[in-house]
């Protein structure tokens, strides 16, 4: 025994760990096989042996040595075998050891490596595996990566993805893309394919393909093609396998059993969800500014905001947090004003919705009834993003049906039918997509929701109601419907019966399909994991076919064919079973030598055979002959082919080194293939490697060609071909590849193409040929694809175009010398086989291969195209594009149907460069698909040709580009009969008509001949008689090539058709051939033949523009004059034709805008055609010319007969207007200057004739004027600027001025420029004019910020203009100013003053005061137009018409205007909708608008509790803003002669809206200023008289305006009405015919406004509670402030009414209040210097009314002390208390006698009774009824309990009105109340008659007269006393005329202390003030004798100081 021996046999007794660590390594060699051996006899996987030998291996798979270390794999395989999954605590130790160690061995070593790996995942180490495979990944040996990715491909493909996660392999992907070994990337390529079988395409492309590069990109697209069918797993892990040890996964019958295995056990995709991390979206979001961002006051701030969450949102998966925050805003910003923010905050919850799914149901419930609420939206763009969101929601599992019951049942029940509609959609879609169980749940809360809206009265709702319960019986069937379907009538119940046997038939047949469908994936599932499992590297998945296994070794056709053939005999279909059985054929079985030569005894001598196999040559080259000569004796070759070549490929064989044997053995074999009549395959197979190889020998070469040929005869060439390219492609030989190559060019010059797969060619030339590095291989390539040119032409290039250039420059050589022969390129030789036709077939006659793409024009590529957003219809069409580049711009037509249909759509898309895409991209389809797209393509030929009509260049050059690309697919015929319609279309415009008969001209040039013509002569004759030149003589030219291609017979028989100038050039061309016969075959008549002879005279002159004359239907056929006729003959004709002239509709079609465009083509041609209609010949040719000096002397003709044709150019003037725009828009300068010489001519004429520019003529030059204006020559500018200023002055100062302020937003500089210094001017010369459109001074003074020095100054100066004529008042109008800007302003102000100074022109803002007190000039009293005032309006009554919009009938006493109005259909559908209308449509349209406004009113006013009303209080100021604009628009109409219809319903509906006190109340102050003066002024217009119904008109106006009174808040009317006294702004006044000066016009509209007061006055006894006495008493001192002391005086002397009337209502106020008026200040600075003037006249009245006995308060009345101090006593008064007492109470009597006021009363009379306790009140009623003293004893009793709670009257309820009995007061008091003494004054008050103390100003006594002018210096306490004294004792002694001498003195003291007449008057207070008995002065209302005075006045200025405070009032 060998010392070895002894050493083996001792460690033998050792303990395992020992042996398998000992330092020799036989030992630890034998010690692994051992323990293998002995794992593999333990069948208990308990074994404790198992757990002692666990841990060893961690240590011996890292053995040193290899051949130990491959047994310990050994062992480690057995142990893992024997073991179960408690093995698993040791697979992290061993698999680390293995990836350390094992990976880069030997091949033996990593095979068992690997199949260690697939154990441990048996043994469910799954996480413990893939942890070792990642790091095995990050080796940085390259060759230890390619095993890992190889396992782990191995393990995915074996055990599934439920097994292996497909998460973790994912992120392992990416790093492997972009390894630098190329096998890492194949292989990693092998195993994302196989991902994509187990998961599915989709998932894995979102998730990879972002992350590499676009090489592997496209490499792996390329590869995903190949990828069908569904994985199935073949081997299961250990613990399954014993659950079912018994069965296996072998399965010989194919049937339906086997098809529903596979369906049960094929895995479903995994949900791409389930693979991506969840990412934090809350921390970015909060970083990105969002929450301020959905705060911000713009819109684009805010949807950027929203943005930014979308964005955050669209990743795949979000990770769950606390979203309630983002739920609340996105809640708000789904409601938001702006559409775009409400799409983007929609768009952001369906993100959310798929990125958080189930932990987004909360938001999802919380949002749901918004979201579905907003589905009232017509916009597209918003209803698209609610509905795939609503979907979103659903199908993300947020939502499932049982939620949102209660959300659909208070939709379906919404008042707008498009929510109750779109609800039910929805609803039907998540039915749809729910599970049966879901719907089985839920199905009898909808069943009833949908059969209750199958009543629906809108019919989309009753069909979404129809579709939602179709979609509950096809899920859960019929049962749950039947009892409901028994309640419908039988056409509802038939119909849905219909819905749902059509859903539910549907289902089988999908269900079948579908059946059928998943039996077959289970087969190719089957099959594709059997391949699977024969595959051991990822790599191979990379063939792109199915793998091609090595002929001798490939097991594969025996086991496929038996289940093939019994396949085939399944279906019974002998050439099935035969099409399945010749593959199989092709593959060549094994068989050794021994069998040969058995087989081949009889035949072949075995001498013979055996010197085969002699290693001598010589006796090889001797027997191969002998072979020869035998084989060429043999009679039936047929039968012993096959194993005759197998002799000669074993023996001398392949490898044969003699050339003559080799020889000798390819003329065999080539022998073989001539002589047999059927050459097996298998045999080519057989010899192909070894030939290839003997092609590569320059010795052998020739033989071997001649062979392969001979091959190509007896099998084809295509699959030799087919053969040669992998043989080729895998040799290390690069001759193999040339010289193959140069073999191929010679089979293409003998065989043709017919036979070849040419894609396949082609890309073997592409990716082989062209890209070896070896010289010869590309330049035999080169002649490969030369030869393939002559046959298939230059269709080829497509297939290269990604060559590189120095390729494609070569092969452009070689294609010159192999030019393409078309059919006549005939094949010299012929294939015997009989198979030729069936390769004919599969490589198509058709050339080059068209390529399938139905698989790539997915659902949701063409859904893109439809999609709202332009960018994903771009990237949908760019995709297409993609498709065709890749399949090389040739495919076939399977599947375009639907591509045909998606591209139609964009041909509409409102983005015309999307449009022109899609032109671009059908013509490539066409192209693409050859002579098939004719019948495929839905017509779409004709949308095409509609875009030929666009008036973009670009557009129709695309169009045309698009029908060349048809035209090269399709012959000129079939495209004739689209073409003849598209020219008959009255829509296509000159430029397209002309485009397209110079492409037809092009088109059949080329032709020789083309019958099919004669079609197009018909639309050609008839463009001749366009009225565009261009068009006519395109037609010509095109009727010229149809006349030529046509043949002369063809046109004959189709020339009755013909007329005009068509006919005549026919004929013309017609004569060579003899005309006259055409002329005698036409029916002609006279005028016809004259056309003909005046068309060919004309010819004969002038060429083509002779044919100009246009046949006019109505006046028959007879033609206008010739162009050709010389001017005399028209001389005698007027220059202008207005007799058909319809003005009034051209201007209609005016598009009323300030801003400038330039003219587009379409009207510049409208223009033309409207010149050559009412112009003369002469004029029209001149001033059309395209020669700028006919079109001078044009403008000459006209400037000669001005004077004498006024009138016409009146008629004609907006065509002028657009010719003189035209020319303004062109670069001639001396037509420009004549143009600009003849205009102030022109309008000083039309001035003369009186006329004034319309506003459609204003708005068609005065834009282009103004943009105009800032001309680059100096001269241009100036005449320019002279003729604006004219037309100032001629048009209208405040119509201009929009025009010139839009100037000011020009690109233009200079134009800008202009523009300021033409406001500056306007101010300065109509600044009365524009005072109400001062504000637009704001963008003037923003101009002083602009860099351009030029346009800084302009600006300057002109508000240096303003502040010339405003004064200090232009600061209230330029806006907010930076530091800047201020201080620039103020240093040209003060330049402004030094000049004017200098110019001796006074004071800035003088002038402005001086032109108000000259405008306000008195006129006599006109005679009252408007007639009494005192008309009544009869109720309405109401049409309640639920869906038709009636119009109300409003019958009035005054003239019964009838309104019969009928609802419009296409009229407006809701308020809002309604009112845009008014605003912005013209008064015929406005008219549908006031109709459901009217209808609205009736609802709300017939429900006025109802929750209509409260929302239409809130619109109403808009409404009634809306109808005060309409107004003077529909007025303006009707004058122009059209109806008074719409004036009549603007009235109505004013009148409407105004009869009601809650609509009525809620219009603003400004906006019942503009109505009231609006309805005055045209009260006074003298035209409305004249106009359809005008004196119902004026009588509604009177009604109205009672209305108005009557029900309007009466503090804004008093307030409106005192602001309307001042004369009016001229621009206001309507344009009249009469030439009344504007002084004349205010006195008669101040009179009506007095009238108006009056009206308001005489009430005001009863509404004196109603009234906001401040706000009145504000407007009253700001009127008298305006007017100042010298005025007063003024008009005091001169009867002025507007100020008497200010006197009025100021003595009635003072008379009804009494002292207690002076608690009403709070909104007058009384403590200004010098006090304002209504303080005296308060004072005055208050002295006057107490002389007179009149006021109810005898408190010391004549204080003059308006400080606020309350400081002041009153002193006692001379009467006696008794009989002031007396008084007082008798007031109190009567005030609680009125219902209105008794609350007030009972108040007061509360407060006597605490001041004076002792006063016995009820011995003053003893006249009094019992019950009149009794409701006074409950009513005081009820004031105590008040005033204990702190309530005051004006928070008090109005307590019962008193009974009956008190109105008849007792007549002991009738004496003491001066309510009933009507005195004279009153009355003269309220006559507007003024009593003679009204006539003085207001002054003190002349005993006052030392204490006003000391007034500054006294102390206030003394000087209050002294007055009150005084006045007290003044009053007791004084007289009227004593009252009137101290006023006379008062004056001269006034006049002393210098009063300042011009003091600045009160800004505007808010309109929100409050109104009513809420104002703090109304406390008290009457002053109690004991009360001190100022309580009142300290009150009022409390309330003052509370409104500074509040914001509501500006400081004075």
């Amino acid at each position: 025994m060998s010392e070895e021996e002894k050493i083996l046999k001792e460690a033998k007794k050792l303990a395992w760990e020992d042996r398998l660590l000992h330092k020799n390594w036989k030992v630890r060699n034998e010690a692994n096989i051992d323990l293998a051996a002995l794992c593999y006899s333990i069948t208990d996987p308990k074994d404790s042996r198992l757990r002692e030998f666990g841990p060893l291996f961690r240590k011996t798979v890292a053995d040193s040595n290899a051949p130990v270390q491959e047994k310990a794999l050994d062992a480690l395989i057995a142990f893992l075998k024997a073991a179960d999954a408690d093995a698993g605590r040791y697979a992290k130790e061993v698999c680390d050891a293995i990836v350390g160690k094992c990976l880069t061995g030997r091949p033996k070593t990593v095979e068992k490596a690997q199949a260690a790996f697939m154990l441990w995942v048996e043994l469910e180490a799954v996480d413990v595996y893939l942890d070792a495979m990642e790091k095995a990944i990050k080796n940085k040996v390259a060759k230890a990566v390619v095993p890992a990715i190889d396992v782990m491909f191995q393990a995915l493909s074996e055990f599934g993805s439920k097994i292996i996660p497909p998460k973790r392999i994912l992120k392992m992907l990416p790093e492997l893309f972009d390894h630098q070994d190329q096998n890492v990337r194949a292989s990693s390529k092998g195993l994302t394919l196989e991902l994509c079988r187990w998961i599915g395409k989709d998932p894995v492309k979102s998730i990879l393909f972002e992350k590499m590069r676009d090489t592997m990109k496209k490499e792996l697209e390329a590869e995903l093609v190949n990828v069908t069918g569904s994985a199935r797993p073949v081997r299961k892990i250990r613990s399954e396998q014993d659950k079912e040890p018994e069965q296996e996964p072998v399965s010989e019958i194919v049937g339906l059993g086997a098809a529903e295995e596979s369906i049960d056990d094929a895995p479903q995709e995994l949900d791409e969800y389930e693979l991506v991390d969840p990412v934090d979206i809350l921390t970015p979001l909060e970083k990105s500014g969002f929450w301020e961002g959905v705060k911000a006051t713009k819109w684009s701030e805010r949807k950027e905001a929203v943005a930014e969450l979308t964005k955050l949102a669209a990743t795949k998966r979000i990770a769950p947090g606390d979203f309630t925050e983002v739920n609340r805003t996105l809640k708000k910003l789904i409601t938001d004003v702006n559409i775009a923010v409400a799409v983007e905050a929609i768009q952001a919850i369906g993100n959310l919705s798929r990125g958080l799914r189930t932990h987004f149901s909360g938001g999802s419930r919380f949002l749901l009834p918004v979201l579905l609420e907003k589905l009232k939206e017509k916009k597209p763009v918003l209803s698209e993003s609610l509905t795939q969101t609503l979907q979103a929601m659903h199908t993300a599992g947020c939502l499932n049906l049982v939620d949102f019951v209660e959300d659909v049942k208070t939709s379906v029940k919404n008042k707008v039918p498009l929510v109750r509609s779109l609800t039910l959609n929805w609803l039907t879609f998540c039915i749809e997509t729910s599970n049966k169980a879901v719907v089985l749940k839920g199905h009898k809360d909808y069943v009833p929701i949908c059969m209750e809206c199958l009543n629906d009265g809108t019919p989309d709702v009753r069909d979404a109601a129809f579709s939602a319960l179709a979609a509950i019986a096809k899920s859960v069937g019929m049962r749950p419907l039947e009892r409901s379907l028994e309640k419908l009538d039988d056409v509802r119940r038939k119909k849905l019966s219909e819905m749902i046997t059509g859903s539910e038939g549907g289902v089988p047949t999908a269900a079948s399909s579908a059946t059928i469908q998943i039996s077959g994936g289970g087969v190719s599932s089957m099959e594709t994991s059997e391949g699977s499992f024969v595959r051991k590297s990822a790599a191979s998945m990379l063939s792109g076919k199915k793998l091609l296994t090595a002929a001798p070794g490939s097991k594969k056709g025996g086991s496929v064919k038996p289940s093939a053939s019994k396949k085939g005999e399944g279906t019974g279909r002998h050439e099935t079973a035969k099409s399945i059985e010749a593959p199989e054929d092709v593959e060549p079985a094994e068989m050794t030598l021994e069998e040969i030569e058995s087989r081949l005894s009889s035949q072949i001598q075995a001498d013979t055979v055996g010197q085969l196999k002699s290693t001598a040559w010589k006796e090889r080259l001797e027997a191969i002959s002998s072979l020869k000569q035998q084989v060429e004796a043999m009679q039936d070759l047929n039968q012993s082919v096959e194993i005759l070549i197998r002799l000669l490929c074993a023996v001398p064989g392949w490898s044969e080194k003699n050339v003559q044997v080799q020889q000798q053995v390819i003329e065999v074999i080539t022998y073989l293939a001539s002589t047999a009549t059927k050459f097996p395959k298998k045999c080519v197979v057989l010899c192909l490697l070894g030939l290839s190889e003997r092609v590569a020998d320059i010795k052998t070469r020739a033989h071997a060609m001649k062979c392969l040929t001979t091959f190509s005869e007896a099998v084809g060439p295509g699959f030799i071909f087919e053969r040669l390219y992998k043989i080729m492609k895998e040799h290390k030989n690069p001759k193999v590849l040339s010289e193959g190559i140069v073999w191929m060019v010679s089979a293409i010059d003998d065989f043709g193409v017919s036979n070849l797969k040419l894609k396949d060619l082609i890309d073997f030339c592409k990716d082989i040929g062209l890209q070896s590095s070896a010289a010869a291989t590309r330049n035999a390539t080169i002649k490969l694809l030369g030869a393939l040119h002559k046959f298939v032409g230059p269709d080829i290039k497509g297939f290269l175009s990604d060559v590189k250039p120095a390729l494609l420059s070569a092969l452009d050589a070689e294609y010159e010398k192999n030019p393409y022969e078309g059919p006549s390129a005939a094949p010299k030789k012929t294939i015997r086989a009989s198979e030729s036709t069936a390769s004919v077939a599969a490589g198509g006659l058709d050339s080059l291969p068209r390529e399938d793409i139905s698989g790539k024009l997915t659902p949701t590529l063409l859904k893109s195209m439809e999609s709202p957003e332009w960018k994903m219809r771009l990237e949908a069409i760019e995709a297409v594009n993609k498709i065709l580049e890749e399949a090389n711009k040739r495919i076939q037509p399977t599947g375009t149907g639907e591509l045909f249909g998606a591209l139609k759509g964009r041909l509409y898309d409102s983005n015309k460069n999307l449009v022109m895409a899609t032109l671009t991209t059908i013509g490539a389809v066409a192209f693409a698909m050859g002579p098939t797209v004719e019948k495929l393509s839905k017509g779409i030929l004709s949308d095409i040709l509609k875009c030929i009509g666009d008036n973009k260049k670009h557009m129709r050059e695309c169009t045309l580009t698009s029908l060349d690309s048809w035209l090269a697919a399709v012959h000129l015929d079939k495209m004739v009969p689209y073409i003849t319609s598209a020219l008959t279309d009255a829509k296509l415009g000159a430029e397209g008509r002309k485009d397209l008969f110079d492409w037809l001209s092009r088109q059949l040039s080329g032709l020789n001949s083309f019958a099919d013509a004669v079609h197009l002569l018909k639309p050609a004759s008839s463009a001749m008689t366009d009225k565009s030149s261009d068009v006519r003589k395109a037609a010509e030219s095109c009727i010229a090539e149809i006349l030529r291609v046509s043949g002369q017979e063809i046109i004959e028989k189709n020339l009755k058709d013909i007329h005009g100038p068509a006919l005549a050039l026919i004929l013309e061309r017609l004569k060579p051939y003899g005309a006259s016969q055409a002329i005698s075959m036409v029916p002609t008549s006279k005028n016809i033949t004259k056309v003909a002879k005046s068309a060919s005279n004309g010819m004969s002159k002038h060429g083509n523009r002779a044919i100009s004359s246009r046949v006019i239907p109505t006046k028959g056929t007879r033609p206008e004059v010739n162009l050709s006729v010389q001017d005399i003959t028209v001389q005698s004709q007027a220059l202008l034709n207005v007799k058909d002239s319809n003005k009034e509709d051209r201007e209609r079609m005016v598009v009323r805008r300030f801003k400038f465009e330039e003219p587009r083509l379409e009207q510049i041609q409208d223009l033309e055609n409207d010149m050559l209609k009412y112009f003369r010949e002469d004029l029209h040719r001149r001033l059309l010319s395209t020669d700028f000096k006919k079109q001078v002397d044009g403008i000459e003709m006209l400037q000669k007969v001005l004077p004498s044709i006024r009138k016409e150019i009146v008629e004609v003037l907006d065509i002028l207007l657009r010719w003189f725009v035209l020319q303004f828009c062109k670069s001639n300068t001396t037509c420009l200057l004549k143009v600009l010489d003849f205009l102030p001519d022109l309008f000083d004429a039309l001035r003369d004739e009186g006329y004034s520019l319309t506003e459609s003529e204003a708005a068609v030059f005065f834009p282009c004027l103004v943009e105009k204006s800032g001309h680059n020559i100096e001269k241009v500018r100036e005449k320019m600027r002279e003729l604006t200023k004219q037309l100032i002055h001629f048009y209208s100062a405040t119509k201009t001025l929009p025009y010139i302020l839009e100037g000011l937003r020009s690109k233009n500089n200079r134009t800008r420029i202009e523009c300021v210094d033409l406001v500056g001017f306007l101010i300065d010369h109509h600044g009365a004019e524009i005072s109400g459109q001062l504000k637009s001074l704001q963008i003037v003074a923003s101009l002083t910020a602009e860099r351009d020095g030029e346009l800084r100054k302009a600006a300057l100066n002109a508000l240096a203009t303003g502040y010339k004529i405003l004064g200090e008042d232009i600061w209230r109008y330029v806006g907010k100013l930076t530091d800047a800007q201020k201080s620039m302003l103020d240093d040209r102000f003060k330049w402004k003053v030094r000049e004017m100074e200098k110019k001796k022109e006074g004071r800035p803002g003088e002038a402005r005061a001086a032109l108000r007190r000259s405008v306000r000039e008195n006129g006599s009293d006109v005679a009252e137009q408007s007639g009494e005032v005192s008309q009544s309006v009869s109720g309405p009554t109401f049409m309640s018409s639920r869906r038709n919009y009636g119009h109300p009938e409003v019958q009035m006493e005054v003239g019964h205007l009838m309104l019969n109005t009928h609802a419009g259909v296409s009229g407006p559908t809701d308020w809002n909708e309604a009112l845009d209308i008014i605003s912005f449509g013209s008064p015929e349209q406005s008219v549908e608008g006031m109709k459901v406004v009217c209808h609205e009113l009736a609802q709300a006013t017939s429900d006025p509790e109802g929750s209509t009303m409260d929302d239409l209080v809130k619109d109403a100021d808009r409404l009634v803003s809306c109808l005060a604009n309409k107004v003077a628009k529909t007025f303006d109409f009707s004058l122009t002669g059209a109806s008074s219809r719409s004036c009549k319903y603007v009235l109505n509906t004013l009148m409407q809206t105004f009869q009601n006190r809650r609509l009525a109340y809620a219009v603003k102050e400004s906006t019942l200023d503009s109505l009231i003066s609006e309805l005055l002024l045209w009260l006074l217009d003298e035209r409305v008289p004249h106009m359809d119904d005008g004196s119902q008109l004026l009588k509604a106006l009177n009604v109205l305006m009672l209305k108005i009174l009557d029900n309007a808040d009466r503090t804004s009317s008093f307030v409106v009405l005192i602001n309307l006294l001042r004369p009016l702004d001229p621009s206001r006044w309507p344009l009249s015919a009469s030439n009344e000066s504007f002084a004349a016009r205010n006195q008669r509209f101040s009179d009506l406004v007095v009238k108006c007061l009056i009206k308001l006055t005489k009430v005001l006894q009863n509404t004196i509670y109603d009234v906001d006495l401040d706000r009145i008493l504000q407007s009253i001192h700001v009127y008298l402030q305006e007017l100042g002391m010298e005025e007063i005086r003024r008009r005091a002397g001169a009867d002025d009414k507007p100020l008497r009337m200010v006197k009025t209502v100021l003595h009635e106020l003072v008379k009804l209040r009494g002292a207690a008026i002076k608690g009403h200040l709070s909104m007058v600075p009384i403590d200004m210097k010098p006090q304002p003037i209504i303080l005296a006249y308060i004072d005055l009245n208050l002295e006057t009314l107490a002389a007179a006995r009149m006021l109810t308060s005898t408190g010391p009345v004549g204080q003059t002390h308006w400080g606020d101090s309350a400081a002041n006593n009153p002193s006692s008064a001379t009467n006696s208390a008794d009989a002031q007492l007396k008084q007082e109470l008798a007031a109190i009597f009567k005030k609680i006698g009125d219902k209105q006021t008794c609350t007030i009363g009972l108040y007061e009379l509360y407060r006597i009774t605490q001041l004076y306790p002792k006063v016995d009140i009820f011995s003053q009623l003893q006249n009094a009824s019992e019950a009149f003293r009794t409701y006074i004893r409950d009513g005081l009793s009820q004031m105590e309990k008040n005033a204990a709670a702190g309530r005051t009257p004006s928070s008090l309820p109005i307590s019962t009105p008193p009974p009956a009995a008190l109105n008849v007061t007792s007549p002991e008091f009738a004496p003491l109340s001066p309510v009933h003494s009507n005195s004279l004054n009153d009355a003269k008050l309220l006559k507007v008659s003024e009593a003679t103390n009204f006539s003085l100003p207001p002054s003190y006594a002349e005993e006052n007269r030392a204490s006003i002018t000391a007034r500054g210096l006294s102390s206030e306490n003394s000087l209050g006393d002294q007055r009150n004294e005084r006045f007290m004792s003044g009053v007791t002694s004084g007289t009227l005329d004593a009252i009137r001498e101290r006023m006379k003195s008062m004056q001269l003291a006034a006049a002393a202390g210098n009063l300042d007449t011009g003091a600045r008057p009160l800004v505007n207070l808010n309109d929100n003030l409050n109104h009513g008995l809420s104002s703090p002065g109304v406390e008290n209302p009457v002053q109690g004798t004991v009360l001190p005075m100022d309580e009142k006045a300290l009150s009022g200025l409390q309330a003052r100081m509370e409104r500074l405070k509040s914001g509501s009032i500006e400081p004075l």
